[in-house]
């Protein structure tokens, strides 16, 4: 059996810094980021803690092709 789940992106409060992050429970990790849970972590490092958009997949496979194309979408604005 596969389980969906969201993509999501958040950032700090001046808008400098982008995350994006995978959760199966987005109501529960988004706390975890407030909070910083994970003090080492890049959000906690950097102060991301602003939901500026998620997008929830029925499909594993559906999450995983998202940030693939996200990636890649990434890397050619950066060539650019």
């Amino acid at each position: 059996m596969q389980f969906g789940g969201t993509v999501y992106i958040l950032t700090n409060v001046h808008h400098e810094v982008l995350y994006i992050g995978v959760s199966s429970d987005l109501f529960t990790r988004i706390p975890e980021h407030i909070n910083k849970i994970y003090p080492d972590s890049f959000t906690a490092n950097y102060n991301c803690n602003k939901l500026v958009y998620y997008e929830t997949y029925g499909r594993i496979e559906a999450i995983a092709r998202k940030s693939i194309d996200e990636m890649e979408s990434c890397m050619e604005k950066q060539i650019d």
